[in-house]
Formats: structure tokens, C-alpha cells, sequence
């Protein structure tokens, strides 16, 4: 049987059609996959170690005798997933490498009548081309101001507007600082966060500006890829101004309902950084029920945090805008009628 071997550029394209299946363990899937692969083990985790010590200790053909012996049983289990996940009969399988355990897979699915592609050089080949995806040069144009500004909800608005949007805070599960985990969802591995972003990235064209919110390299665990952070870092950034008593108000609104237990939770979290006393102020007014004050204090650390970020970037490529509307929908107008002002100038790391 010849399979057709695709290399990650042609899989991923015919993926936006055709179901993948992903032949590595659960625990490999797990840590980290292509966006939308459905995961078929050709083994269990403990399978694929005993496997790997009689590779290396008896050799070749044992380790594949004894595979043989494991997946027989299963092989009629297998077809009948596949079936159960879908009903083309067009699919694509990977492993790690693009060896036995994608070819196994495929020559039964192959025998029973389906027709598969296998990725060229497995799932090491395609977090190459992560790589080069997010180290490739992107208009970034980042939205920046202070905590409390509504920048997710500007975000939101932009997309809806048609502009094309990074939400970074959104695919890492994650709404930042402190209280960013309040919602309790779990977070992607870093391994994934960079799979789910490079995918965002092949979804846009670049002839128009990307907004990204403006981020520290960590958003909860999940942490941005370097390269295309320092991009973030180099790219022009639209400072909003939005007063404190605003901030604060939008602060209260999204977490005056949560549990006070959660609240002083989250603010333990950062307590070295606000030090003894602002903290304990802090979690006073949180048992207080007063989280405005508790807001204002919380801001304190948050707006200088902000100011030496901003500090950090070309001042030169810092556009302010002035005056900052007062409503979020005009600001999103008026961040567009800026953006069509602006050349695109992406940015890749040498």
C-alpha cells in the first residue's frame, strides 16, 4: 500500500475539511495536539513505555511483535471510533514522527474502506512549522491601557466589526491579572496556547492589522512564544484613556458578584507585591463588602505595573488616542478610522 504523505502546510489545509486523528497516547495528546484532532491511540501511555524498554533493551522487531500482540484485539475497536466520530471517509492521521503507529492506523482504515493522508514527518514536523508561524513577521497593532479599560470588550467589538483580532486572554482561558482565573477554567499548556494562536494566525490575511491586546509574555501559566512576543513588543500600540472612577466601575461590575473568599484569594496571590500593609487594607474592604475601595487599591499596583510596561516600549511607536471617546462603542469606531491611518509594518525577529 502507498500512502500519500502530506507535508504540515498541505495537511493543515486539507484539515479544515477532513477529520484528523491523532495516533499518540492520551497523555501525548493531552499535553498538547492539533486544534480540532481528534485523539486515537494506538496505545495506552503505560503501553507505549513497555514498549519503548523492550525497543531498547530486545530490540526492534520484539518491540513490534509485542505491539502487534497489544493492538490486535482492538483493531475492529479502532475502525468502529472512526466511525463513531464522523462520516467522511476522507480523514488524515499523525503520530509524533510519522511512523508505525499513523502507517498501522492507516493501513487498517485504508482496508476498510477509508481513504488517508498521513503527515509528513507526524507532529514534530507541524510544531516546526508552529514555529515559523509565530516567528513569522504579522501587522500587529496592539490595544494598550490601563487595567480596567475594557480592552477585552473593545476586542470583542472589533471582531464583530469585521477587523481581525488575536484574543490572546481568550484562547490562554484566561481574563489576566489576579482575578484572571477567577472563572476557574482550565488553562492550555504552553504547547497548546502556541498551537491555538499559530492557528488563529493562519486564519488572517496580512494586508490588514491584527489587534492584540497588550500582554505580559505570561497570561495565567500560559505563556506567549517569544518570538512572537518581542513582535508584540516592536509593534505600534493605540493607548486608550479611560478615567480611574470608569476603571473602577467596570472592575466592580465584573467581579462585585464573586465570592469574597475568591476575591481574597486573588489578592493573596499578589500580596509580595502589593506589600504588607496595601494588602491587608485590601482584603479589609473585600470583607467590607466595600470593592471599590478595594478596586482603588488594587489599581494602585496595576497602573504603575502598566506606566513601566509602557516605559519599556519606542515611545515613538506609542499613538495615544486623544481624547479617548467615552463610550466603548465610539472608541471602537475611532480605533478603526486610526488603524486605516497607520502603515503596516510587521515586524519578524532576526
Amino acid at each position: 500500500m502507498s500512502l500519500r504523505l502530506l507535508t504540515p502546510e498541505a495537511f493543515l489545509q486539507r484539515a479544515a475539511s477532513c477529520p484528523v486523528f491523532d495516533a499518540r497516547t492520551p497523555g501525548e495528546y493531552g499535553k498538547a495536539h492539533i486544534p480540532g484532532a481528534h485523539n486515537l491511540p494506538l496505545f495506552s501511555d503505560e503501553e507505549r513505555h513497555q514498549i519503548g524498554i523492550l525497543y531498547k533493551t530486545q530490540g526492534r522487531e520484539a518491540a513490534v511483535l509485542r505491539g502487534l500482540e497489544m493492538v490486535g484485539p482492538r483493531l475492529t475497536d479502532y475502525v468502529a471510533r472512526v466511525k463513531e466520530t464522523t462520516d467522511s471517509r476522507q480523514i488524515l492521521i499523525h503520530c509524533w514522527r510519522g511512523g508505525m503507529r499513523s502507517s498501522s492506523l492507516a493501513w487498517l482504515l485504508e482496508t476498510a474502506g477509508y481513504r488517508v493522508a498521513l503527515l509528513k514527518g507526524g507532529y514534530k514536523a507541524y510544531r516546526r512549522q508552529v514555529q515559523a508561524t509565530l516567528a513569522a513577521p504579522w501587522p500587529l497593532l496592539i490595544l494598550s491601557g490601563m487595567t480596567g479599560s475594557g480592552k477585552t470588550e473593545l476586542l470583542q467589538m472589533l471582531r464583530r466589526r469585521g477587523e481581525q483580532v488575536l484574543d490572546l486572554e481568550g484562547l490562554a482561558s484566561h481574563r489576566g491579572s489576579a482575578f484572571g482565573a477567577i472563572d476557574g477554567l482550565a488553562q492550555p499548556t504552553s504547547e497548546q496556547f502556541e498551537n491555538d494562536i499559530s492557528a488563529q494566525l493562519q486564519t488572517f490575511v496580512a494586508d490588514r492589522p491584527i489587534w492584540v491586546e497588550d500582554e505580559s509574555r505570561r497570561i495565567g501559566r500560559a505563556v506567549i512564544n517569544e518570538a512572537l512576543y518581542q513582535q508584540m513588543r516592536k509593534a505600534p500600540a493605540v493607548q486608550i484613556d479611560v478615567p480611574r472612577e470608569r476603571r473602577v466601575e467596570r472592575l466592580c461590575a465584573d467581579y462585585g458578584d464573586e465570592a469574597p473568599e475568591k476575591l481574597a484569594d486573588a489578592v493573596a496571590n499578589i500580596s509580595k507585591r502589593l506589600g504588607g500593609e496595601k494588602t491587608r487594607a485590601t482584603l479589609q474592604a473585600i470583607a467590607n463588602g466595600d470593592f471599590s475601595a478595594a478596586a482603588h487599591a488594587i489599581l494602585d499596583y496595576y497602573d504603575k505595573t502598566y506606566l513601566f510596561g509602557l516605559s519599556q516600549r519606542d515611545p515613538q511607536r506609542i499613538i495615544v488616542l486623544n481624547p479617548t471617546p467615552d463610550r466603548p462603542g465610539e472608541i471602537a469606531s475611532a480605533l478603526i478610522a486610526l488603524s486605516k491611518e497607520l502603515p503596516l509594518t510587521p515586524v519578524a525577529e532576526p
